[in-house]
């Protein structure tokens, strides 16, 4: 059964948001190669400040919901192997092809290897033609990845296919959250960097569903349709305008800034404040050798890729790939029908995260979230650990099914989408951009050896092992977010860094603002 290519969907969680970009707001650091000093205008904090939360917020909400109307589209990838059959025992008879089980792990898995390829790359287009651009752009490798996989009549022709949507997925993981953050008030950040998630959930419930009661080619061809969707709704939305500013383009970045934030906006001072933003990152521009030097640097590392280490291997993957089993193991629920449960789950659990992420602060949801998934991965493993040795368990089928659902809905609470949310808020300008491409990267690469060796891991040393070292490692995770990873709701840039060790630089001698 290859019911775990739901897995990739704890890879691209949710979103790959490392530009905080204007959201925060944007507050250039200064980088000294000369000690860990990371310090920030104090005229810039403040007027920064002032302006945080006066402008209209639909036109913000519209614009992030057309971006990662794409996310929707990745959404549909993720999930559409799952309609494969076991195996990929019904994929294989649609098209008439032989498929071997292994062949069509890969099939499944090749999505994260094309998504890990895209991370770094596309950042660095981001930056030559614009966030917009580089979003639409991204349609015509979808067509083609889809109609590959339409028309396929050979095990290669799925693998190209599949690993070319994986490219075009893993862009809108860098590209959306970037967008968003770039064009959203510091008070709805939170919420709008959480609509990359919730999208993607969206987008695998779509393909769980149709896949239900739809061929696997229709699922496809349909699939297909969502790029253009995307297309055509985002066609419309505004550039960010810190990528006009990064241009020197200020007349649209003007014209952008005041479709984002409405007319009665005061526009000319958050533009001022980012123009000084800009120029800051200018004159204390260090290469990322000397900045990684840093101790504020080190930590964010340590923090980003711990966190993408933690969610990847929680166990998300493997309780997801054994929805199927645990759900019908009383005859009453079908593979499908619980798979839709699987999927309605994630969507409600991350559209609740979007609701009290910029409420509760993103480390009480990840502890949250990671405790419950202790307990729920310890009991599931005690539930296969007695069916194993030959204990009648069909009177406790109820304690799995709640323990998996609640395993699922806690990850999409907290360890799902706030790893990719805080990578964003965590670096410093000058290293955001690298480090961001690194943290995704690892990310992806961690999501394919999951996806791939799962299968090894319980042959080796069970499920029920399996899902005990899967708890363990839940519980590892709550020390690290209780220890070391920072708080960063409603903080600015200077505020995280400062937490992390940096010092500040003093404030100037003359056209200072005090708080």
């Amino acid at each position: 059964m290859h019911r775990y290519d739901q897995e990739d969907l704890a890879g691209p969680y949710q979103a790959d948001v490392w530009a905080v970009s204007d959201r925060t707001p944007l507050l250039q650091g200064h980088c000294s190669t000369m000690g860990d000093k990371i310090g920030i205008s104090q005229q810039t904090l403040v007027s920064n400040a002032e302006f945080s939360s006066n402008g209209k917020k639909l036109p913000q909400y519209i614009a992030a919901i057309a971006a990662t109307l794409g996310s929707l589209a990745f959404g549909a990838v993720l999930g559409w192997s799952t309609s494969g059959g076991d195996g990929g025992i019904d994929l294989a008879a649609e098209y008439n092809i032989t498929i071997s089980s292994s062949e069509f792990s890969w099939i499944g898995s090749i999505t994260n290897l094309g998504a890990a390829a895209v991370c770094v790359p596309f950042g660095v287009l981001m930056d030559l033609i614009g966030r917009k651009p580089s979003m639409l752009l991204l349609v015509a490798p979808f067509l083609v990845g889809w109609g590959l996989i339409i028309w396929a009549n050979s095990v290669v022709m799925f693998y190209v296919g599949r690993f070319i949507l994986g490219v075009s997925g893993g862009a809108f993981c860098v590209a959306a959250p970037v967008y968003t953050g770039e064009i959203s008030e510091p008070s709805v950040r939170g919420t709008l960097g959480s609509y990359f998630q919730l999208m993607l959930t969206i987008g695998i419930l779509f393909s769980y569903t149709l896949g239900a009661f739809a061929p696997i080619k229709t699922l496809s061809i349909v699939s297909a349709i969502i790029p253009l969707i995307f297309f055509a709704v985002f066609f419309f939305m505004p550039e960010s305008p810190a990528y006009y500013l990064m241009k020197n383009k200020d007349d649209l970045a003007r014209s952008s800034l005041l479709r984002l934030r409405g007319p009665a906006y005061d526009i000319e001072q958050e533009l001022q404040a980012k123009k000084d933003t800009i120029a800051e990152e200018v004159k204390n521009k260090a290469s990322f050798l000397e900045a990684i030097r840093t101790q504020v640097a080190r930590k964010g590392l340590i923090v980003a890729f711990g966190l993408m280490m933690f969610q990847q291997l929680s166990g998300v993957n493997a309780i997801i790939f054994y929805t199927g089993s645990i759900f019908g193991e009383g005859g009453s629920m079908s593979s499908e029908t619980s798979t839709i449960i699987v999927g309605v789950i994630q969507v409600v659990a991350v559209f609740a995260s979007t609701l009290v992420v910029d409420k509760l602060g993103r480390k009480i949801l990840l502890i949250s979230s990671s405790t419950v998934m202790t307990i729920g991965a310890f009991t599931v493993g005690i539930y296969f650990y007695l069916s194993h040795t030959g204990v009648d368990v069909s009177a406790y089928n109820w304690i799995p099914l709640i323990a998996v659902s609640l395993f699922i809905f806690m990850f999409n609470l907290g360890l799902g989408p706030i790893p990719w949310m805080m990578v964003g808020e965590l670096f410093a300008p000058q290293i955001k951009g690298i480090a961001g491409s690194s943290a995704c990267l690892f990310n992806w690469i961690m999501a394919f050896l999951v996806t791939k060796f799962y299968s090894d891991l319980v042959t080796a040393f069970g499920n029920y092992t399996t899902f005990w070292i899967f708890s363990v490692v839940c519980a590892l995770s709550i020390v690290f977010f209780v220890f070391v990873v920072p708080e960063t709701k409603g903080k600015t840039l200077e505020q995280i860094q400062q937490e992390m060790g940096a010092v500040p630089a003093p404030p100037p001698t003359s056209n200072t603002i005090k708080v």
